[in-house]
């Protein structure tokens, strides 16, 4: 598992963002990669396929399934 290099992190978004140290540590990771020009050309839109297999493992707590979800095991 890598280490984070908070001090570059930090430096990255308070300094070259220019955002106060509370901004910056409210931020998620996805947020500050995306910030600091990350994800390009990774496809950043979500697709169907990807949507549902994220639907499948994290359902929503008390939220009944549906019939297609039941028949296909969660997808």
């Amino acid at each position: 598992m890598r280490q984070v290099d908070w001090p570059a992190l930090m430096e990255a978004g308070m300094r070259g963002l220019g955002l106060a140290p509370e901004a910056f540590w409210r931020l998620t990771p996805a947020e500050l990669r995306l910030l600091l020009g990350g994800f390009s050309g990774q496809g950043a839109a979500l697709g169907r396929k990807r949507l549902d297999e994220l639907l499948a493992a994290y359902p929503d707590a008390g939220r009944p399934q549906t019939d297609k979800e039941r028949d296909h095991g969660g997808l």
